[in-house]
């Protein structure tokens, strides 16, 4: 199975926050949807998990 990554580095905000998750898609969803509430104010709805899920990305493995 691939991991996925969840980089806020890739996203703009005030606190340019560099947090990087990786593991199972759902491991990641989880964490980073109880990161976006806790360290950058979003509300923790189903739109919030759909909008991370697509911005996950494949873990590159090195060659």
């Amino acid at each position: 199975m691939t991991r996925k990554v969840a980089d806020c580095r890739k996203f703009p905000s005030e606190t340019n926050c560099t947090l990087t998750i990786s593991g199972e898609e759902e491991e990641v969803l989880r964490a980073a949807s109880e990161h976006a509430v806790s360290a950058h104010g979003h509300e923790d709805s189903a739109e919030l998990r759909e909008q991370l899920r697509g911005m996950l990305e494949d873990e590159k493995t090195p060659a």
